[in-house]
């Protein structure tokens, strides 16, 4: 098997292909009763289109041809005698320009002669492919299902191209719920959710604010207020203060929360964004208080408030300090509620746990959720480790807690911006510009 698709070099077509040629598929429907099985002839001629394949969408155009010979010529002798041998070559064609792409940025970043076919199926499609070949090209790396005496090599071959996946990770991300693969360079602008099965992943602040947020409004407060060690924390792992600055590195945040005013389709918002990237978005005497002078400068300016909780509960680092901090900021939102009547959205997404859900994040005049998020108070573990007793599967899902009441909707990630600014302008919070962007 010639390996051609070193040479494909086709850059703006991406995964978006695979879509085209499902398309193509559905389009192009079953085929049934052909007869007389696969021959050389017409796969070389396949071979030979896929080479010539480009930008110009030539292929949707091949696949149509194609289907057009085999329905005139019932007896032509290159048919496929079943549809599964006509779908099998299809999927071929879709896998074959997958594996061409993930050589293209393999190309980019060097080392490419480096991998062979079993490499990037394993990668892909999360299992290995062993294929015989009957060309004698030295670039080409065989491997024999016939062969049982070189199971040592094969073994350690596949040892192998596990390392070398490490390489390569952080082009795909896998879906928590599908195990699906998403290409990253993609998942950004697909707000974070699988475009397999739709499950919404975790999404950091930054991104947050640049779905919510109009650009080039956003004004951060508090940016420079950090935690310290209030109780001289012990820990023989790593000490409080080492941690935090680990954290601060990694993420490029200062705390758990992100907190500033902004304009939401035009309306003035105060939002505050809590990072579960952020030693699991955990509330410390920090994180407290840019929340609580989040709620007061609102008050002030008379602003509407929105909190995005992801939170595993408050700091044990910082003892009953960080408990304090649920008193404090239900405090601020009372005053901000009831005595000044503005309005307060609280949007739970996953997980939204302990003392975050014990106070403001249960406080909302509308709470919304995120489809599958996680929302309790107590995790499954310290329930099930506390009563010795199971946790029903899926009685800790906003679905399920929806049905009970717990809060007001679930509104998806891409409906979320749309919703908060139908929302304000129900309680009477109007875009500054004369044109509203809802």
């Amino acid at each position: 098997m010639e390996k051609w698709w070193f040479n494909s070099m086709l850059f703006n077509r991406k995964l978006e292909y695979r879509c085209e040629l499902s398309k193509s598929m559905d389009r192009l429907g079953p085929i049934e009763n052909t007869s007389l099985s696969e021959d050389p002839k017409i796969l070389t001629d396949i071979d030979k289109k896929i080479h010539s394949w480009n930008d110009s969408g030539e292929q949707e155009g091949f696949f149509s041809s194609y289907l057009n010979t085999v329905s005139k010529n019932d007896d032509d002798h290159y048919m496929y005698d079943t549809q599964f041998s006509w779908n099998n070559n299809i999927n071929s064609c879709i896998d074959s320009y997958l594996h061409s792409q993930i050589c293209i940025d393999s190309f980019v970043l060097g080392d490419i002669d480096k991998y062979n076919e079993s490499y990037f199926y394993s990668y892909i499609f999360g299992k290995g492919r062993n294929c015989s070949e009957n060309d004698n090209s030295s670039s080409s790396i065989k491997t024999s299902t016939n062969d049982t005496n070189d199971s040592d090599s094969t073994i350690g071959e596949s040892s192998n191209n596990l390392d070398e996946s490490q390489k390569y990770k952080h082009l795909w991300i896998e879906c928590e719920n599908c195990y699906g693969l998403n290409y990253k360079k993609f998942f950004k602008s697909k707000m974070n959710i699988c475009e397999h099965c739709g499950y919404h992943l975790k999404m950091g602040s930054s991104d947050r604010i640049e779905l919510s947020i109009d650009s080039g409004t956003w004004n951060p407060m508090d940016e420079d207020m950090v935690s310290l060690d209030p109780i001289e924390f012990h820990s023989e792992e790593e000490p409080y203060k080492d941690r935090i600055d680990s954290y601060q590195r990694k993420t490029g945040l200062t705390e758990a929360v992100q907190t500033g005013t902004g304009q939401l389709n035009g309306i003035p918002v105060a939002i505050g964004i809590m990072d579960f990237q952020f030693m699991g978005g955990s509330m410390g005497s920090a994180v407290g208080e840019k929340i609580t002078r989040l709620v007061e400068y609102a008050t002030n300016q008379l602003l509407p408030l929105i909190l995005v909780c992801a939170s595993g509960g408050a700091r044990m680092q910082e003892g009953s300090l960080s408990l304090m901090q649920m008193a404090k900021i239900s405090s601020a939102l009372y005053d901000y509620q009831t005595n000044k009547k503005l309005f307060y959205v609280s949007i739970l997404t996953s997980p939204t746990t302990g003392g975050v859900t014990a106070s403001f994040g249960m406080l909302g005049d509308i709470i919304i959720a995120e489809p599958n998020a996680y929302i309790a108070f107590a995790g499954k573990r310290v329930i099930e480790q506390t009563l010795n007793k199971a946790v029903p599967e899926g009685s800790q899902a906003a679905e399920y807690l929806f049905h009970k009441g717990l809060f007001d909707s679930i509104v998806p990630r891409n409906l979320l911006k749309g919703v908060l600014s139908e929302l304000f302008q129900f309680h009477n919070f109007f875009s500054l510009t004369k044109n509203d962007k809802a």
